[in-house]
């Protein structure tokens, strides 16, 4: 019985050794799949693509620095908003000093108020930009009053006229003077305004000598009268010159001259 069972798994392990065999034999049913070759890139096609790599990089730099300048102002904005708000909360914190030269402005407003009449003045601030010049502004038919006060009293005494000028405001014409006391060197600001259609005041000339041209020139080229002067004519024009040249309703006869 050994033999014949030895026999049998001898058989087996034949068949099987040959299906093995047969397998391996076997041709294959499937075909292998073919192979692509790759694609050599061009010379042209390697220069665009890094051209186009290097503008993208130089594309996103820049992007990143106006993102930054952007933010950096915005800083700047904010830094500079704060600082002027502290500024101003100081400021409101601390009262602003008076200028050295109010008590002189306050004197000079209550002279020519008790002196003359209470509404003499008209307006009176001090003009810190042209180093707190003390300036008023006197009502047109008390001028005349004021300039002598100016002139003579010995709290003030002004005895020499620096300077006259004309403005024409469009809705108002306006006399400034600038009277002076030689030996103190106090100066102050006159302002006198008048009407635009017949601009009239009182001439100073009588006062001050000084007054005369700068009257003169005035009336030449703004058309301002000044009553009371010893000789109110052109200085600049002629004498049949047709307007005054620095009216702002102006219009020449002549646009070439």
């Amino acid at each position: 019985m050994s033999d014949e069972n030895n026999r049998e798994e001898e058989g087996a392990v034949d068949i099987t050794k040959s299906e093995v065999n047969s397998e391996a034999s076997a041709p294959t049913t499937e075909a292998a799949a073919p192979v692509t070759p790759r694609r050599v890139e061009t010379d042209e096609e390697k220069a665009a693509r890094r051209k186009a790599s290097l503008e993208a990089r130089e594309a996103a730099k820049a992007a990143a620095a106006q993102a930054a300048a952007q933010a950096a102002q915005a800083g700047n904005e904010g830094r500079a908003a704060a600082k002027s708000a502290v500024e101003g909360e100081q400021e409101e914190q601390t009262p602003k000093e008076p200028s050295p030269n109010q008590p002189r402005l306050d004197r000079v407003v209550n002279l020519l108020r008790e002196l003359i009449s209470e509404d003499s003045v008209e307006e009176a601030y001090i003009n810190e930009p042209n180093d707190h010049l003390p300036t008023i502004v006197v009502k047109n038919d008390r001028w005349l009053q004021a300039a002598k006060l100016f002139r003579s009293h010995d709290d003030l005494s002004c005895n020499y006229l620096r300077n006259v000028s004309g403005v024409d405001y469009e809705t108002h014409m306006e006399v400034v003077y600038y009277p002076l006391n030689m030996d103190s060197r106090d100066c102050y600001c006159i302002k006198v305004r008048a009407d635009r259609e017949q601009p009239s005041i009182p001439s100073v000339t009588p006062i001050w000598e000084t007054a005369n041209w700068n009257e003169r020139e005035i009336y030449d080229l703004l058309g301002i009268d000044f009553p009371g002067h010893p000789d109110l004519r052109r200085i600049m024009m002629p004498d049949d010159w047709v307007g005054h040249p620095l009216r702002k309703d102006y219009v020449p006869l002549d646009p070439e001259v």
